[in-house]
């Protein structure tokens, strides 16, 4: 008997909901449901394959923000009863709930939340209640901290495999953060790294990281989208080389590394942050085969008129061979190509404004 097809998932948070793509034919077709906490603004969506829970930022202007978990795909949804809140003394509030992140393997019901402003939270039981870093909500230079176009918030948490207790950060527009200790300790990891709209170019911290991606079988090297350029780091985000090399501009949001090829990389350049639509009107994935010296566009597939932007968590890589890619947009059209972006094609061309893509198996 040939083994079982795993179920292929794309999940996706958007501004009046969140749907729930699967496919059981290698990626060719795509059923769909939704939208969950309709009318509600979900800034992530992300699934944990370890406990096979679907794990959503629920952002709701009346309630305030939540956690959600659903254990059979969207059927039925568990809110946190114990949301991510600072602590009373430090005189904050979660104003929005940006990232969730599953833990590792070693750690099965850990969860990593990122909030705003800018602080990380963490869940031992599977996203029931959750606790603050407080090396993070007391940092000797917070008050310090200015917040970017999208407020002060901390969006991307990236975790090393390796080493339960080694884990980045980025902070918009703060920059990159390290913990070697679990989150006792941080520092910052900003150096080589512009920020063009500081009296300071190459400050310590007050550099606005976008997204940080990494592929795990070369795990000393993170690529970074920043506000003001694309970075490579060789040694764990210590230092950080300028890769935008022929890349027809500087700013964008989302970054991806190919599952199969960590020398692939993939950006999606916007104008600037003066208007954050695509170059020349025409949408394009762009894509490194060496690590960043060189890039090319693949854009076979797209509309040849497209003004859509692309927001941080708007674009992923899946585990396949070859590694598939998805791109959501704010005016709600969620693409995909299934053979690392030589070709694209539409899932779907009216969901709300999508802010986050996720992908994996179940």
């Amino acid at each position: 008997m040939a083994p079982k097809r795993e179920t292929n998932l794309l999940v996706v948070g958007t501004r009046k909901g969140a749907f729930v793509f699967s496919s059981n034919d290698g990626r060719k077709t795509w059923k769909v449901s939704g939208p969950h906490f309709k009318g509600k603004n979900i800034y992530h969506l992300s699934y944990d394959r370890r406990n096979k829970l679907l794990l959503a930022s629920v952002n709701d202007d009346q309630w305030g923000p939540s956690i959600a978990t659903s254990s059979d795909l969207g059927k039925n949804w568990k809110i946190s009863k114990s949301p991510p809140k600072f602590p009373k003394k430090s005189g904050f509030s979660v104003a929005r709930i940006w990232h969730v992140e599953p833990g590792r393997e070693d750690e099965p019901k850990a969860l990593y939340a990122g909030v705003e402003p800018a602080s990380l939270f963490r869940s031992d039981d599977a996203g029931e209640s959750w606790k603050a870093y407080d090396s993070l909500v007391y940092h000797n230079t917070r008050a310090k901290w200015q917040p970017g176009g999208g407020g002060l918030c901390l969006h991307t948490i990236l975790l090393d495999d390796r080493d339960l207790k080694k884990m980045h950060v980025a902070i918009s527009a703060v920059g990159t953060l390290f913990s070697s200790d679990g989150g006792k300790n941080w520092e910052f990891q900003n150096k080589n790294v512009l920020a063009d709209f500081q009296p300071e170019k190459y400050p310590v911290f007050g550099q606005c990281t976008h997204k940080l991606a990494r592929n795990s079988s070369r795990p000393n090297v993170i690529y970074q989208q920043n506000h003001c350029g694309i970075y490579r780091s060789d040694n764990n985000g210590k230092d950080w080389i300028d890769i935008r090399n022929n890349l027809p501009s500087r700013f964008g949001f989302p970054i991806a590394v190919d599952a199969n090829d960590p020398k692939r990389v993939y950006v999606a350049p916007q104008e600037g942050d003066f208007s954050r639509i695509p170059l020349n009107g025409k949408f394009a994935v762009w894509a490194s085969d060496n690590s960043g010296k060189d890039w090319f566009s693949l854009e076979k597939g797209f509309p040849t008129t497209s003004y859509f932007t692309i927001l941080r968590e708007g674009m992923v890589s899946d585990l396949e061979d070859p590694c598939g890619l998805y791109v959501g947009s704010t005016t709600g059209q969620l693409f995909t190509s299934r053979d690392q972006g030589k070709n694209w094609s539409k899932i779907s061309d009216g969901l709300p404004p999508i802010n986050s893509v996720y992908v994996s198996v179940a």
